[in-house]
């Protein structure tokens, strides 16, 4: 047997209109060796478009006299006979293969085609890209021309290859596990992972060692322990006895001596040692601290040292949180680590996310085990990584995963409270929820995020184990997270997902699968309940319809009623007191849809309540609890869904939104706290005895005025319970940043300003980026704007070969279209709002950010507006108190994306003229860290940042 590995260059994506401009092929026998290879440029009938050449190389020079298709072709066909054709994303390659073959005469290719990367996601589910070009790097696969055939074929032959030694050298049982996902005689990856399989048998090799086996399913983690915690006890005493001999500075005196040992560059930090001062004493003081902490102050360490020592050292379990995984897993995976190794005791601390970040093992179970007559290849693909995943998994966490745009399969998947079986579940001691929570309770300091914090608050603390002192990091996301997480939200696929779980079609769904194990079971019953089941599906119908009418007639009065913004979606804010005419329409398809959810529920639960009690089989007691999670997120829905009909939460604010593309299947109901001052201080800062915020943005004006206020902790402030620090700043902004203010800009007004301000902007843009080389991020408020100067600054910027980079453009992914802006020097990466905050881009990769506008927030969002309402009503100006402090707060953000290390150096283009035009414009200047500061004329910018650039001069400059 042999694999030809196949690779075309295309002049776009369309096999019927496009042309092959170059082919790769490489022969792999049965040794998985490379036995031969052919490539070609191939001489199309049109020019290859300049997009093409861009992603390429190959221009029209390059294919000018290359060989027709007919005879390259000619060279190919015998390579493939008797081949089993093997590429990444083989479906295009093979659609362009056989429209080839028809074009020139030849039949069809009939063999099998394998797909490395699908086998790559079940080899490897946990690469965070299956592009080739990231796989190759991971693999470190020789891949020095990506998007080359010749190039391409070479580096997906090597990936074949190790994809196919990782399914060879896997524990039997997982193999056969994702043997069974497949029908081989439907799919070619099914027959070949059944030929590896078939080997792996017949060679009668030792499972490989490490791994533990439960239920039929090879597992990394082992059972975890629920036996009481006296040694934990004896651990802890002996750490509180060591610490209390000890002054917290000669630990960490003892601490920075032994991080030099292991880290030479590591160095002690003013902002630092102030830090851990005000930490400590705010826990020592029953206070609340607010510390705002710049980029290089090392506020990790700067809380996480006083945590541990005052928390051991008085027997205090301290809790803290982050807002994004990707913090969340530096604490995990650098700086808790790196503290283990230097302090002189010994610390537990865990990791503790919401639920719904567990793999339930009983449902994973029941979902590869139970037959899916539905299943599609992908959905194949994505149930086979993860079981290749529970081989290599200790946590069970789904962040671990990349399972794609297959989310829905981890959905059915995730650990839930109402389908939890507790003790009672055959997996309960490998839970891997059960195992983090339990974890948890016997950690020193727990890591959590701010949602988990705020459902806790909801669930009357019964999530976390009991603490009162809390770190809050990234504390500015605090207020935002609290009223996404202690308000409501329900939609049109909040109920359509676990309707989608109950019954899909006669044979799909917890519904029919519970009308099969019922026929299988001898009970005198049996066929009564089976009928009743029977019942279901009617009732399912006649909601689904209800429901897309009530989605539909909601989208029906947004449409009516409130004007698109530039991405196509619609925000209207329901005020109770004056609801818009078709508000009685859609409330009436509302209600119906209500009263059907009401008429499946009910006998729903008592059909699972009787069957249950009289029956004690373990798999239909897992169905059962699987049935009863899903109706209670029926319930559920039925209960958001009324109380937003209601508008009985008083202080709340109502909205609904959509999108023009998905219409009634986008619509999305809100009903949140329009102010979370009060339900913090209650909630939060009254009941615990320290909570520490820290964040690199929090003050406004060297003030904390504004966020005191948001977060509630005026009255905490007015006691002399709360303490506020700003940390200086390791780097030295005068010398290393220098932020440039284009005086003579245009401003926007009307339309026709927004088409000057457009012109000068992508002119300006122009002329900086062929000055700094690429390297330049910019960032927009509106994606409108972006997409508006995307295409005459590419083409701008075409001959001097700098590429440009859109967002929502060039890719929808944030990650990938970084990684691409860090692997090309030569470009410019145009972003919205997610690149305002949380994208690093040290060293060399970033010289140059330009700021297009400053970010105020929409003044119309429906939350905005009643914040906006509340404080006229009290006789407060609503842009000096929200829209200013916001704005300021995100400029900071965007700001902080420039210097990132001591030796980072680098200019701010700041092309919003309001910042030396009006008043206010001096608070977003006075919050800057100190950077240099100039004015010029618009034509100056260009020669003034290659004049900074060039030399080292450190002397001052005049702040506007």
């Amino acid at each position: 047997m042999k694999f030809a590995v196949l690779d075309f260059e295309t002049t776009g994506l369309s096999e019927t209109k496009d042309e092959i401009i170059q082919a790769g092929l490489a022969v792999i026998d049965e040794a998985g060796a490379v036995c031969s290879t052919f490539a070609s440029f191939v001489r199309p009938e049109k020019p290859i478009p300049e997009e093409i050449s861009a992603l390429t190389g190959i221009t029209d020079e390059d294919v000018r006299e290359a060989p027709e298709l007919e005879d390259v072709l000619a060279r190919m066909v015998p390579l493939l006979q008797d081949a089993v054709l093997v590429g990444h994303n083989v479906g295009f390659d093979a659609g362009f293969l056989q429209a080839a073959l028809d074009r020139c005469g030849y039949l069809p290719y009939t063999g099998r085609l394998l797909d490395t990367a699908k086998l790559a996601r079940i080899a490897y589910p946990s690469l965070p890209s299956y592009q080739l070009s990231s796989l190759a790097s991971s693999f470190g696969i020789g891949h020095d021309r990506p998007h080359r055939a010749d190039s391409d074929a070479m580096a997906t032959a090597e990936l074949f290859r190790i994809a196919t030694d990782k399914l060879r050298s896997m524990p039997l049982l997982t193999l056969q596990r994702v043997g069974a996902l497949f029908d081989p005689d439907l799919s070619d990856l099914g027959w070949y992972i059944g030929l590896t399989l078939r080997e792996r048998e017949t060679q009668l090799l030792p499972d490989p060692e490490g791994y533990h086996y439960h239920r039929q399913f090879a597992m990394k983690a082992g059972e975890w322990s629920d036996e009481d915690s006296s040694g934990r006890q004896d651990e802890t005493a002996e750490a509180a006895k060591v610490l209390s001999g000890m002054t917290f500075e000669e630990l960490s005196s003892e601490t920075a001596r032994k991080m030099k040992e292991m880290l030479p560059a590591y160095e002690e930090r003013e902002g630092q040692s102030i830090m851990f001062g005000e930490v400590l004493e705010a826990f020592a003081t029953d206070s609340h601290l607010l510390v705002e902490a710049g980029t290089g102050t090392g506020k990790s360490l700067g809380y996480l040292l006083p945590s541990l020592y005052y928390g051991l050292k008085e027997s205090k379990k301290i809790v803290v949180t982050t807002h994004t995984i990707q913090l969340q897993e530096q604490l995990r995976q650098r700086d808790l680590p790196l503290l283990q190794e230097v302090l002189p005791v010994k610390f537990r601390a865990s990791v503790f996310k919401g639920r719904s970040n567990y793999l339930c093992l009983r449902k994973f179970e029941n979902r590869v085990t139970v037959p899916d007559y539905a299943l599609g290849e992908d959905e194949a693909v994505a149930r086979a990584s993860m079981i290749v995943w529970l081989s290599e998994t200790e946590r069970g966490e789904g962040e671990e995963l990349n399972l794609g745009r297959a989310k829905e399969e981890w959905d059915a998947v995730a650990s839930d409270a109402a389908s939890c079986l507790n003790r009672a579940c055959p997996w309960f001691h490998r839970c891997f929820y059960h195992r983090a929570r339990q974890e948890a309770g016997k950690a020193d300091l727990i890591i959590t995020n701010h949602a988990l914090v705020f459902t806790d608050m909801r669930a009357e603390h019964r999530l976390l184990p009991s603490y009162d002192r809390l770190v809050v990091d990234e504390a500015h996301h605090l207020e935002e997270v609290a009223s996404q997480h202690l308000g409501r939200k329900t939609g049109y696929n909040s109920l359509a997902v676990p309707l989608q779980r109950l019954w899909r079609d006669s044979r799909t769904g917890l519904i029919p699968q519970l009308s099969i194990a019922l026929a299988s079971i001898s009970h005198g019953k049996s066929q009564a309940w089976i009928e009743k089941t029977e019942e279901m599906p009617g009732k399912l119908n006649q909601i689904r319809d209800a429901w897309e009418r009530y989605a539909e007639s909601l989208f029906g009065l947004l449409a009516a009623e409130s004007a698109a913004d530039e991405t196509g979606s619609l925000t209207l804010r329901l005020r109770p007191n004056a609801l818009p005419a078709g508000w009685q329409t859609v409330k009436t398809d509302a209600e119906n849809a209500i009263q059907l959810l009401s008429d499946f529920i009910r006998p729903m639960e008592r059909l699972i309540a009787e069957i249950r009690e009289e029956t004690d089989e373990y798999a239909l007691q897992g169905l059962l609890t699987d049935l009863s999670g899903a109706v209670k997120d029926v319930a559920s829905v039925r209960a958001d869904t009324a109380a937003f009909l209601a508008f009985n939460e008083k202080d709340y604010v109502y909205w609904a939104e959509g999108h023009f593309q998905y219409r009634g299947r986008s619509v999305w109901m809100y009903a949140v706290p329009a102010d979370v001052s009060e339900l913090l201080k209650d909630g939060l800062f009254d009941r615990k005895a320290s909570v520490v915020m820290t964040s690199a943005t929090l003050t406004v004006d060297k003030s904390f005025q504004y966020v005191t206020e948001q977060l509630g902790l005026s009255e905490h402030e007015k006691e002399g319970r709360l303490r506020t620090a700003r940390l200086p700043s390791p780097f030295r902004y005068r010398e290393q940043a220098l932020v440039l203010i284009p005086r003579d800009f245009p401003a926007i007004r009307g339309r026709d300003g927004e088409a000057e301000f457009v012109r000068a902007l992508t002119a300006s843009l122009t002329d900086v980026a062929r000055t700094v080389g690429g390297r330049m991020l910019v960032l927009f408020t509106s994606h409108r704007m972006l997409k508006t100067v995307y295409a005459p600054l590419k083409e701008a910027l075409k001959p001097s070969g700098i590429d440009v980079l859109g967002q929502g453009i060039d890719g929808s992914s944030r990650s990938r279209l970084t990684r691409q802006f860090r692997e090309r020097p030569a470009s410019v990466l145009l972003g919205t709002s997610s690149y305002w905050e949380g994208v690093d881009l040290p060293g060399d990769a970033l010289t140059c950010l330009a700021i297009v506008r400053l970010p105020f927030q929409p003044p119309n969002h429906p939350v905005v507006e009643a914040k906006s309402e509340k404080l006229q009503a009290e006789n407060q100006n609503p842009f000096m108190k929200l829209s200013l402090p916001q704005a300021v707060i995100r400029f900071k953000q965007g700001f902080g994306r420039l210097v990132r290390t001591a030796s980072d150096r680098g200019i701010v283009i700041l092309y919003d003229t309001r910042v030396i035009d009006t008043r206010y414009g001096k608070y977003f200047l006075y919050s800057l860290p100190g950077p240099k500061m100039e004015h010029l004329p618009a034509a100056g910018l260009a020669e003034r940042v290659r004049e900074w650039l060039e030399t080292d001069r450190t002397d001052g400059g005049e702040a506007g």
